[in-house]
């Protein structure tokens, strides 16, 4: 009998860690689709020039597709060819034509936004857009 009562127990412990790991598992995947798309703001060297940039909807882990604004040459020729925003898991951020090969390179910087380090010149920023 008191083997039953432990196996009852057993399970009805089991039962509850895989309930309450599979419910955090929803919620964060729910976090994640909801912080995806944006509206961002890149400007090149303190706002010399800058461009709208918006990261769309995820296509796999940590790829998602990419608008930017036709006048985003001016900030960084080339960028307008950007189609891909790849986000790592150490969170840093690179654009690209392919979904591979980066374009440019970005960091987590200090506070909101990240600061591009490849190519080193121009530096930019990419933040959230307020509008």
């Amino acid at each position: 009998m008191k083997a039953l009562a432990a196996l009852i127990a057993v399970v009805a412990l089991f039962g509850s860690v895989q309930l309450f790991n599979s419910g955090g598992g929803e919620r964060r995947t729910a976090d994640e689709s909801a912080q995806s798309p944006g509206d961002y703001r890149l400007v090149a060297n303190g706002d010399e020039a800058s461009c709208a940039v918006k990261r769309g909807t995820e296509v796999s882990h940590g790829l998602s597709l990419l608008t930017v604004t036709a006048n985003c040459h001016r900030v960084l020729p080339g960028i307008e060819r950007a189609k891909f925003w790849r986000e790592q898991d150490d969170g840093t951020v690179t654009f690209s034509a392919n979904g591979i090969d980066p374009i440019v390179t970005f960091g987590v910087a200090d506070g909101d936004g990240y600061e591009s380090y490849a190519p080193a010149l121009p530096l930019l920023s990419l933040a959230a857009s307020s509008d």
